[in-house]
């Protein structure tokens, strides 16, 4: 019989480390990685590319169902225009439905054999995987997470200076956090029974320090 996979959930809001998180939790233990942020971005991608109507909760839901495992690697998915119209749509019951059994399939049977696997999003643990071995929730504040995005665009620009894109960025990432957390599906809220995991004040190794020993502490769980 098939041992069940050993599945980590991670949720939080945008820029607050989850990403890099997950991709180093992932490569430690040799688990399948899934940013379900992708998925979205990607569905965004194909209504934009069909002329759709973001406003049309049924043209975002034929997009959704575009959505492909080997297309979430593309490079333009990390596109702001991508992100925002990503944010818009993701709202919708439909959408979120098209792409729910693909993530509860990567979950199930990890691709390439994976005896684990990592999902990071906004509605993991409490909807996409409720039963996840663990459950990690990671913020920052919403200063420090305008900062850290700032300066990730202007890497990616290689002209802006990040203090100048920073107001934009701030009420964009204000409003995403209000979008994200108060809709009717899928909110982004803290699963009862997910570790907080806060990274204001810390640098990438010291919260993967904090993960490992909370991941740790789940696998020995009988």
């Amino acid at each position: 019989m098939t041992e069940k996979p050993f599945v980590i959930a991670i949720d939080g809001p945008a820029a607050s480390g989850k990403g890099t998180l997950a991709a180093r939790l992932a490569a430690h233990y040799g688990y399948a990685r899934l940013d379900s942020g992708k998925l979205y971005r990607a569905a965004a991608r194909h209504l934009r590319d069909m002329a759709g109507d973001p406003d049309d909760p049924g043209a975002a839901e034929a997009a959704a169902r575009r959505v492909r495992a080997d297309e979430l690697d593309d490079p333009e998915l990390a596109g702001d225009d991508i992100a925002v119209l990503a944010s818009r749509i993701s709202s919708y019951a439909g959408v979120r439905a098209a792409l729910l059994a693909f993530q509860r399939d990567f979950a199930a049977t990890p691709p390439k054999g994976a005896v684990g696997a990592v999902i990071d999003g906004r509605d993991i643990g409490t909807v996409v995987c409720p039963a996840a071995d663990i459950k990690l929730f990671v913020t920052a504040a919403l200063e420090i997470r305008a900062e850290r995005r700032a300066r990730e665009l202007s890497e990616r620009l290689r002209e802006a200076d990040p203090a100048s894109i920073k107001a934009r960025v701030l009420q964009d990432m204000r409003e995403r956090d209000a979008r994200d957390s108060e809709r009717a599906q899928s909110p982004l809220i803290r699963a009862e029974d997910a570790h907080l995991v806060d990274t204001s004040g810390l640098d990438a190794d010291q919260v993967f320090e904090i993960a490992l020993g909370l991941v740790e502490a789940a696998r020995r769980r009988p």
